[in-house]
């Protein structure tokens, strides 16, 4: 749809982006559950600026080399936000963005028959994330205040259980279960579309198994019903 550079681009810093992004989470993860000082705070900032240049870079040379320009443009809007947001609130917003982005990136390449590792992996990844983006918005004057409560927030949250328990109060906080509310939903839709789809297709082989079956035993029987006939004139006596 996009041309064949931006295949070969996307097959090019598939794993660099991967390696960053982990990159990304550990430093993301270490600041807020850790809050360091000094050399390794610093440290923490680096990696997520360094990060976030190479996802504007990857976002640039992307709209720079597609065919399909304005398609793409509209079809990639969260990545458009990864770059934009920062520069209105450095690095807060889009560090909740940038996995769920890569998330969303990789998901075309996922095969059916790996839906099971797919959905638990991104599961746990889109908990994990959220519960430190929760803890991120909370810990200074909201009721999520421990790396414990916010995963199990997120627990909860996601599976659309709502306890209760545990509710942000801050406006960020409240934004961060919005998303996490539809991702839960969105999940669930995928993961049963995914199964019926596998469903359908089975049915749709087995039926035609047994239609190729049954053209083969119908051609067989007119093969010996030939053979019979042929029989029957020899066994005739000659007028």
């Amino acid at each position: 749809m996009y041309g064949q550079r931006i295949q070969k681009w996307d097959r090019a810093v598939e794993w660099p982006l991967t390696i960053a992004a982990i990159l990304f989470l550990v430093a993301y993860a270490t600041q807020i559950v850790a809050r360091p000082d000094g050399v390794i705070a610093l440290i923490c900032e680096i990696v997520l600026i360094t990060t976030w240049a190479l996802f504007a870079i990857d976002y640039v040379t992307r709209l720079w080399i597609t065919e399909n320009r304005w398609r793409w443009f509209s079809r990639h809007l969260l990545d458009l936000a990864i770059v934009i947001l920062p520069m209105l609130r450095p690095l807060r917003l889009m560090r909740f963005l940038t996995v769920i982005a890569l998330i969303s990136r990789n998901t075309g390449n996922m095969l059916r028959g790996k839906v099971v590792l797919y959905t638990v992996g991104a599961t746990a990844l889109t908990v994990l994330i959220a519960g430190l983006a929760v803890l991120d918005a909370e810990q200074d004057g909201g009721a999520i205040t421990t790396f414990g409560d916010a995963i199990w927030w997120a627990f909860v949250t996601i599976t659309t259980v709502g306890y209760g328990d545990l509710s942000p109060v801050t406006a960020a906080g409240r934004a961060v279960a919005l998303g996490l509310m539809i991702g839960g939903i969105a999940l669930i839709g995928v993961v049963t579309a995914t199964l019926a789809s596998w469903i359908v297709e089975r049915v749709s082989d087995q039926s035609a198994s047994t239609a190729a079956a049954t053209e083969a035993q119908v051609e067989a029987l007119r093969d010996e019903i030939a053979e019979l006939k042929n029989l029957v004139r020899e066994l005739r006596p000659a007028s």
